[in-house]
């Protein structure tokens, strides 16, 4: 599957270090890191948002449940 899919990476990777990915499937957001790409998670683009608003405001202890 992660074969034919184009993978972004994060903004704020470093040349040489570990970076997060993400790619786009079938309205779907997927995500990895460089260091491990065969282990892929994926979401919807509202929980993201959602898990990255939290992770902004200081909160990512505090996720709610959906």
């Amino acid at each position: 599957m992660t074969a034919s899919l184009i993978w972004q990476k994060s903004t704020f990777s470093q040349e040489s270090g570990d970076c997060v990915e993400l790619a786009a499937h079938g309205g779907a957001v997927l995500i990895r890191e460089s260091d491990d790409p065969a282990t892929v998670v994926r979401t919807t683009p509202a929980d993201l948002a959602r898990f990255l608003q939290h992770i902004k405001q200081g909160r990512g202890e505090q996720l709610p449940r959906t």
